[in-house]
């Protein structure tokens, strides 16, 4: 088995799963429908394509940072002489570490390439969210719990004294064993037209201590500046 790793980390994200209109509310963790979404975009696929292929990939998720519940507030005009409120709840300042596992390691190679060099731009969950770098962290040899237990932990340094440092995991599974949750985030079609989403079981995989490895990224807001 071979996992593709991504760091979805990002000022603000969102996740939604069942709300609509005007109260659009969010999962505490990244959803499996949301990320399917994320890799599609970047493959240049259209709302119409097949999902089966992406579908079939094992998501799991640990939570590196959980971040906080943040809600926002639009006014919508309806028409010239009516208004609203909609309700947009996000989570802010969370970083988490994605699995997607396959036995098929070259189909999982083609898809982390896309993801460098996407055909449409990256969001996570909305519009408003793009995330921040790294974001496609490779390939892994191994099933997904495993990799994802033996991750180093993707906090910056300063942050870790403030952080609890037992990750929970949520993985995807067969629903054998009785104590997994059902989450409606498989994603079937995206299509606007026809839009649907089918059932998962989604187990609680526990904690796991944080590898203390040093984490550093090399992002520099000003290298677009420099040399003018």
């Amino acid at each position: 088995m071979y996992t593709l790793l991504l760091r979805l980390a990002a000022p603000l994200q969102s996740w939604g799963v069942d709300s609509k209109y005007d109260i659009r509310r969010t999962q505490r963790e990244p959803t499996k429908s949301g990320v399917i979404g994320l890799i599609a975009s970047a493959m240049g696929r259209s709302r119409e394509d097949s999902l089966e292929d992406l579908a079939s990939l094992r998501f799991g998720v640990r939570v590196d940072q959980p971040g906080r519940l943040h809600r926002d507030f639009h006014m919508v005009k309806k028409d010239k002489k009516t208004s609203y409120l909609t309700y947009r709840y996000y989570i802010e300042d969370a970083v988490f570490l994605a699995g997607l596992e396959s036995d098929d390691k070259a189909f999982l190679n083609m898809i982390c390439d896309h993801l460098k060099a996407p055909s449409y731009p990256l969001f996570l969950g909305r519009r408003s969210c793009p995330p921040t770098h790294p974001f496609v962290l490779g390939v892994r040899e191994g099933e997904l719990e495993r990799i994802l237990e033996s991750e180093p932990w993707q906090v910056n340094p300063w942050r870790k004294a403030r952080l609890d440092n037992e990750l929970q995991l949520y993985v995807e599974s067969d629903g054998k064993s009785g104590a997994e949750r059902v989450q409606q985030d498989a994603p079937v079609s995206f299509d606007s037209r026809d839009r649907r989403y089918g059932f998962r079981f989604v187990r609680d995989a526990g904690t796991v201590f944080a590898q203390e490895e040093e984490y550093m990224t090399n992002h520099d807001p000003l290298q677009a500046l420099r040399g003018i």
